[in-house]
């Protein structure tokens, strides 16, 4: 990155919030950096004003659908994508499992989310097809799922189809008895046998038929298959740090010392890899750990995957390079990359890393943001029909919207070149488009603006706009973490209003939360990981704020979660001991895109024992690491975010508490990377940290404790720099 295209302050790229109603679109250019809630509410009275005083109002067709079936009254964007196929869905229930037993048909299961691109291809293709729905509303009983909705049924029966067929993804499309037992399964099947796959009518026809002539060997099948996902006793063992060491040079095998990350095409970015790294460069002060990390970082916000316009990262790169994405933008991912650019700034100060972590956030706060403060979930890859429309240029483009002389320029700066760099999937679509990427050439930051102005007039991705706990979670600490370390109130402000969303709109009365939350209405009993997220959060949410609500609420969930998913075994079931039951109870500890329940559920008890001093939450976190073991020492690398958590648990961890006001040091410990250590300030009431630690003669002081032992308190920035072993930069 060029010292000229480094920035230190808020985002160097123009913000243009943009609602939309009744088709029409109002924009307000707002300074860089978060809207505010006057933005929103400006932009939506102008989209109002617009639809009231057009003479070119759009018109609604009245033309009633040829067909409705029953997801017409789900809340879910991704059901109700499906609510006028001609397949007669079912939602996920008793109902359909019910029909199928009387009329003695076999279930066919699909399951997926609003934003996926082959769900959409295979709507398109069959589930739109009158002849293809009548075979499956013949012969069997169809059932559609949304995955972000129900991940435990996700869970269940994406493990059979991987059992079965060695590989899963979405679509999902699976075959079960009534019984909810899986007997078959894959994932996208198209229209007609092609490409060496089976077409979905043949294969139809084909279990119909064997429904019908070997019913015996089906019920087999689905009841060793069902029995098979059961899990295994755990083989208790003790974690130790040669299975960090291992993990360690995994990744350092895999890492690509050409365009970063780990392995080949498609490259996704597991950011909590990048944070194990991180963490162990903090343990082993090996720097070229940490220049994997660096040039990673780097080389993933120069490729098409970030949007070098709007800001934010797509799901992930098809090749190699991180230049062309699939272009559907989650949450989850921009909080955890947000989260691992904070912490890569703090290590090394570099203002490339702030500057992507602040991009990212205004793109999740014009983009994302509902009304209420909550975040909603994704934007869809297609636009139009088509993947990655509203993202792509050519050269004629760019030069109507900039000149010919300055759209050159952004065309050096962004790699769009006339024979183009994108590929699209969908057959008779014209070649010649670019994803942007940086060259190395300069770009005006007002180019960029009128770039992004003249994006937004396209047709827009869909919007998945429910509202999950889990993944606001992720934003809500990565806003926090920000806003700390940058210095950055708004960012604070915008983690707390989400947070209170959460703790209000999406509980029972009795306290128990919710998983998610649309048009005004919360649904599904949580699973593990929206209580781990959450209490996770709520600690980086006290530490950003130091309100004793956070931590107590932290508390209170992390509380609920061992009683309500915890093993007397050690470790933590996906659902809750009263949830519906399903054909098995698992236990998610893979680290993926995500990081799993489990492993968040550790990190979160790590911290709370030393915040809050409940010797407990370590044992029940000593436990699980027990039952763990063995299964992360056959392979290490698949679990970072879980070894990040036994990282803090070996210790030795610290607890900082600051006693007084002494904004110079408390700048100091916000601005450095201390992966194992809470921070808390000394006026804290409820916490056992806190007690009897005040200012010394009358001048603020920190105090560090590690492993129960406190040392002296410091009352300079130069003392806490030697206290922490933090290096001035």
């Amino acid at each position: 990155m060029r010292r000229s295209e480094q920035s230190t302050g808020w985002s160097s790229i123009p913000q243009l919030l943009s609602v939309s109603f009744r088709g029409f679109r109002a924009s307000v250019v707002i300074p860089p950096g978060i809207p505010s809630v006057k933005d929103v509410a400006l932009c939506s009275a102008l989209v109002v004003l617009l639809v009231s005083c057009s003479p070119q109002e759009k018109t609604v067709s009245k033309e009633k659908p040829r067909h409705t079936n029953r997801l017409a009254k789900e809340k879910s964007p991704y059901l109700l994508q499906h609510a006028h196929n001609p397949v007669d869905w079912h939602p996920w229930g008793d109902e359909a499992f019910e029909k199928a037993k009387k009329e003695d048909k076999p279930v066919f299961l699909s399951i997926g989310y609003s934003t996926c691109h082959w769900c959409h291809v295979m709507e398109r293709e069959s589930f739109e097809s009158e002849e293809i729905a009548k075979v499956l509303n013949d012969h069997f009983v169809a059932i559609k799922v949304d995955r972000e909705e129900r991940p435990d049924v996700d869970q269940v029966y994406m493990a059979a189809v991987m059992r079965m067929t060695g590989q899963g993804g979405w679509p999902l499309s699976a075959f079960l008895t009534h019984d909810r037992h899986p007997f078959f399964g894959g994932t996208y099947f198209p229209p007609e046998d092609r490409w060496g796959r089976i077409g979905f009518p043949t294969l139809l026809t084909r279990i119909a038929a064997a429904w019908k002539e070997k019913r015996a060997e089906i019920l087999a099948d689905g009841k060793h298959v069902a029995e098979a996902l059961a899990p295994e006793a755990a083989e208790k063992g003790e974690l130790k740090e040669e299975t960090l060491e291992r993990a360690d040079r995994a990744f350092a095998e895999s890492f690509d010392e050409t365009w970063g990350g780990f392995g080949g095409a498609p490259k996704f970015p597991r950011s909590v890899a990048l944070e194990f790294l991180m963490r162990r460069h903090a343990r082993t002060a090996d720097e070229k750990t940490m220049w994997s990390v660096r040039f990673t970082l780097v080389k993933m916000s120069e490729g098409g995957m970030y949007d070098q316009l709007g800001g934010g990262f797509a799901r992930y790169s098809t090749d190699e390079e991180w230049l062309v994405p699939h272009f559907e933008k989650m949450l989850y991912d921009n909080a955890l990359l947000t989260r691992a650019y904070v912490q890569a700034w703090q290590i090394t100060k570099d203002p490339h890393f702030e500057r992507i972590a602040r991009e990212s956030i205004a793109y999740v706060m014009r983009d994302m943001l509902s009304p209420d403060g909550a975040f909603y979930s994704a934007e869809d890859a297609d636009s139009e029909g088509i993947e990655g429309k509203f993202y792509v240029w050519n050269p004629k483009q760019v030069k109507d919207v900039l000149g010919a002389d300055e759209g050159q320029r952004a065309c050096d700066a962004f790699g769009v070149t006339e024979p183009g760099n994108w590929d699209p999937h969908e057959p008779g679509i014209p070649k010649g488009n670019s994803c942007l990427r940086v060259t190395g050439a300069a770009v005006k930051d007002e180019s960029k603006r009128k770039l992004l102005e003249a994006r937004s007039k396209r047709i827009r991705p869909l919007r998945d706009d429910k509202v999950l706990t889990e993944w606001n979670a992720l934003m809500i600490g990565a806003l926090a973490c920000a806003g700390a370390a940058f210095d950055d109130p708004r960012y604070v402000e915008a983690a707390e209003r989400a947070a209170k969303f959460v703790l209000t709109k999406l509980r029972r009365a009795d306290g128990r939360l919710l998983r998610r939350w649309k048009d005004g209405e919360a649904a599904i009993p949580a699973c593990l990981d929206d209580y781990a997220f959450l209490a996770d959060a709520l600690v980086d949410l006290h530490q950003a704020t130091f309100k004793p609500e956070y931590a107590e609420a932290a508390v209170k969930i992390a509380d609920d979660m061992i009683r309500l998913f915890g093993d007397k075994d050690g470790g933590f079931w996906f659902t809750a001991d009263d949830n519906e039951k399903l054909v098995t109870r698992m236990k998610e500890t893979y680290d993926g895109a995500l990081p799993s329940g489990n492993s968040v559920a550790l990190h979160a008890l790590v911290r709370l024992a030393a915040l809050a001093g409940r010797e407990d939450f370590l044992k029940a976190a000593d436990a699980s690491f027990r039952a763990f073991a063995s299964q992360l020492a056959r392979q290490p690398s698949a679990f970072p975010h879980m070894l990040s958590a036994f990282d803090m648990f070996r210790g030795p961890f610290r607890e900082v508490v600051i006693a007084g006001d002494s904004p110079q040091m408390l700048k100091l410990i916000r601005t450095s990377y201390l992966p194992n250590a809470v921070v808390a300030r000394a006026d804290t009431k409820g916490l056992p940290t806190t007690e009897g630690k005040k200012p010394v003669n009358g001048k603020a002081a920190v105090y560090v404790c590690e492993n129960r032992a406190c040392k002296l308190p410091v009352t300079t920035v130069e003392e806490l720099r030697v206290t922490l072993g933090v290096k001035e930069q």
